[in-house]
């Protein structure tokens, strides 16, 4: 028996799809071990427009911390108000566990947590259970080239789950969700930081950590018409676009772009790998990937171990064709 709160964290209106991750292996748990419950932590503007999707994939409880300095798009920097805020959470809901989404808010705030509430921490995990008190999880190292069994017990501990670890799905909890309210209040003057520019990636509007396609470029796209093919081949799959670091050093993407063990970790259904090596550093970003398409003139590269469908070509060849064939399947589609 456990008590576990999960931390939703929000992004532009949307309970971001990691959190969802997050809440589906709790109630895995709770279901699993009778007599566990699910609680969510929710810090917003305006946390109730939450509420309905949080009781959809089985949170029984919410607490929420409602202030303006949470809104969206920020105003001030996150990571002080949002640790007090989760902080003052989990000192209401006693929890013996406490799940968060493994994304950049939560790498930026979780040390700072676990020293505020005196609580062990077990980062970026790729799956963890709950046993006697005790979570057990498994933490991928060396760029995911290893992997550690760790355990901490505590109350609470704190973990924090990679994306693509476990699949997101509805299931209700059978009692109607229990509201809690939780005092807040933030000075952003104490903090001394400013907020000048959020910069968002450059990747036709949709979120990497979101996505569920992902059209990544890497090395081998080496001109401005290998960034035009790459940019019309995720608009017909209405798909984010990601780099590796040889492809942002090129100049021809952008750094929010870069994906893999310093930049960002993403967990499409579709990662199309177009140019990429398969570095063990881009790996590491992608290994949560449901399905890989890589496309590499290589036949040997590494990228290919880590494929579902490989196609050993040169892109600027490959791609046309491939998007070619995208448009005329659109067009069979919309003219039945």
């Amino acid at each position: 028996m456990a008590r576990l709160l999960i931390f939703a964290e929000t992004r532009a209106g949307c309970i971001t799809r990691l959190s969802l991750e997050v809440l589906s292996r709790c109630r895995e748990i709770a279901r699993e071990r009778r007599g566990s419950t699910i609680a969510a932590a929710i810090v917003s503007d305006n946390p109730p427009a939450y509420f309905e999707e949080l009781a959809r994939y089985g949170a029984e409880e919410v607490f929420a911390v409602t202030d303006t300095v949470f809104a969206s798009p920020p105003r001030t920097p996150q990571g002080a108000p949002l640790t007090a805020a989760l902080a003052g959470i989990i000192e209401q809901a006693v929890p013996d566990v406490v799940v968060l989404p493994s994304g950049e808010t939560v790498k930026e705030i979780l040390g700072a947590l676990a020293v505020r509430i005196s609580a062990p921490a077990l980062p970026d995990v790729s799956s963890f259970n709950v046993l006697d008190g005790v979570v057990e999880a498994q933490r991928p190292v060396f760029t995911a080239g290893f992997i550690a069994h760790v355990r901490a017990k505590g109350a609470p501990v704190l973990v924090s789950l990679r994306a693509g670890s476990y699949a997101a799905s509805e299931n209700p909890a059978p009692s109607p969700l229990r509201v809690r309210n939780v005092p807040f209040a933030f000075d952003a003057k104490v903090s001394g930081k400013t907020l000048r520019k959020v910069v968002t990636a450059a990747s036709g509007g949709i979120d990497l950590s979101e996505a569920s396609v992902v059209v990544a470029a890497g090395r081998g796209v080496r001109n401005k018409k290998g960034k035009r093919l790459i940019e019309e081949l995720a608009a017909l799959l209405g798909a984010a676009i990601g780099a590796s670091r040889g492809a942002i050093e090129t100049g021809l993407f952008p750094p929010s772009s870069l994906i893999g063990q310093t930049g960002k970790t993403v967990s499409p259904d579709v990662y199309i790998a177009i140019g990429i090596s398969g570095a063990l550093q881009h790996v590491a970003g992608m290994s949560g990937s449901r399905t890989v398409i890589a496309i590499n003139k290589d036949a040997d590269a590494p990228v290919f171990r880590h494929a579902t469908y490989g196609i050993a070509g040169d892109l600027y060849e490959v791609l046309p064709a491939f998007i070619e064939a995208l448009k005329q399947k659109g067009s069979m589609v919309n003219s039945v």
